[in-house]
């Protein structure tokens, strides 16, 4: 962890179309502090807001309390950054996430049903792109931004592609983590008012749980491995990409087993989190704010959409209303991932159809940020 260079940012500026960041915030209550008493601060504050989020059950508090920690502190003059050698770590357990999810019986349930989920996956990724599209051309928010922040995938692989690929990674996050409380609440509420299922008893989490060294350490030189070849390479996310493949063959050949410990997710988590975070100013939170109908209602209707096709999986291949509900559910597959585990579900078809929209969308959305970003080009921009 390092002060905060003046004049500098973590991520890539805002777009032409928001007034200029000045090349030196304005000093605030916690500017003239010492650099190690900001940071304790930072992590004070971090802790107590991820414990309160995390006790009220809401979806994602290890890495939105964090964040929100962050944001606060950087907007009062904190001016603190994170290293990048602890963010390319934070990289690598993010990919051996997304790797933990793809187990034998996630493949086997897209093998069988691959036309069915491709074109759901289609139909969303289909739907979110539009409107991105539709929110970048009102200049509500630059084209590549928008797309990032209405994809339907894990909040926190978009919110590292999109850094990766020229976005604003705040606004991205800020879209992804909204969208993130709205679906998880919707799920939940579907689950126990429409479907009438009694709701499962908490996950308790196991902070320190026992724990094969030997697996994890294999693990984690794996994922680091590969994080540094992404790295030296410049491979755009790369250093989650590698260490997703990485892991993802050794998991399913099975020579490691992705027991990640929750002390260790935390960690990750928490690194991201002061990232973006730290990175906020007042410009941005007051631009957010302004976007926050038109964003809120992005939300709104791609959820109506996605349980449209929800409804079409019920009636025309029948399957379960709440199995095809939460596995269609646009993003939030951590959440999604806990709903479907304390009710009576196909867990396999949930995270089947989750996952693969999700891969599908790390290998395609560059390719329709930039395409978005040159339809929203004035002509005499374009290449």
């Amino acid at each position: 962890m390092e002060s905060k260079p003046q004049g500098t940012s973590p991520v890539t500026p805002l777009a032409t179309s928001l007034p200029e960041q000045p090349a030196t915030p304005p000093p605030g209550l916690l500017t003239s502090l010492p650099s190690q008493l900001r940071w304790l601060i930072l992590l004070v504050v971090s802790v107590a807001i991820s414990a309160l989020l995390h006790f009220a059950q809401i979806p994602g508090a290890l890495l939105i309390g964090p964040m929100a920690s962050a944001i606060l502190v950087a907007t009062n003059g904190a001016r603190l950054s994170v290293h990048r050698y602890p963010y390319i770590f934070a990289h690598s357990l993010l990919g051996c996430i997304i790797a933990r999810a793809l187990d034998v019986e996630t493949l086997k349930a897209v093998a069988l049903d691959w036309p069915v989920f491709l074109a759901i996956v289609i139909a969303v990724i289909s739907a979110s792109s539009l409107l991105g599209y539709l929110i970048a051309r009102a200049d509500i928010l630059p084209g590549t931004t928008a797309v990032w922040g209405t994809s339907a995938g894990a909040a926190s692989a978009m919110v590292l592609m999109a850094e990766a690929h020229g976005a604003d990674a705040r606004l991205v996050a800020f879209m992804q983590y909204l969208r993130v409380v709205f679906v998880a609440t919707g799920a939940a509420m579907m689950a126990a008012f429409v479907f009438n299922v009694e709701g499962g008893v908490a996950r308790e989490t196991v902070w320190f749980p026992e724990t094969d060294w030997l697996d994890l350490g294999i693990t984690l030189i794996v994922a680091v491995l590969a994080a540094s070849v992404g790295a030296r390479l410049k491979i755009p996310a790369g250093t989650m990409l590698l260490p997703l493949a990485a892991t993802t063959i050794l998991h399913v050949l099975g020579y490691i087993t992705l027991n990640l410990p929750a002390w260790l997710l935390t960690l990750a988590y928490g690194i991201i989190g002061w990232r973006v975070g730290l990175s906020f100013t007042r410009r941005i939170l007051r631009h957010a704010a302004s976007a926050l109908p038109q964003i809120v209602g992005s939300i709104l209707v791609l959820m109506t959409f996605c349980g449209g096709l929800a409804f079409l999986l019920w009636r025309v291949m029948g399957i379960d209303p709440l199995t095809a509900y939460l596995a269609t559910s646009p993003g939030g597959l951590d959440s999604i991932a806990i709903i479907a585990a304390t009710t009576d579900v196909d867990m396999s078809f949930v995270m089947a159809l989750q996952t693969m929209r999700l891969i599908i969308i790390i290998l395609i959305g560059p390719q329709i940020s930039s395409f978005v970003a040159s339809r929203i080009m004035p002509k005499d921009q374009r290449g």
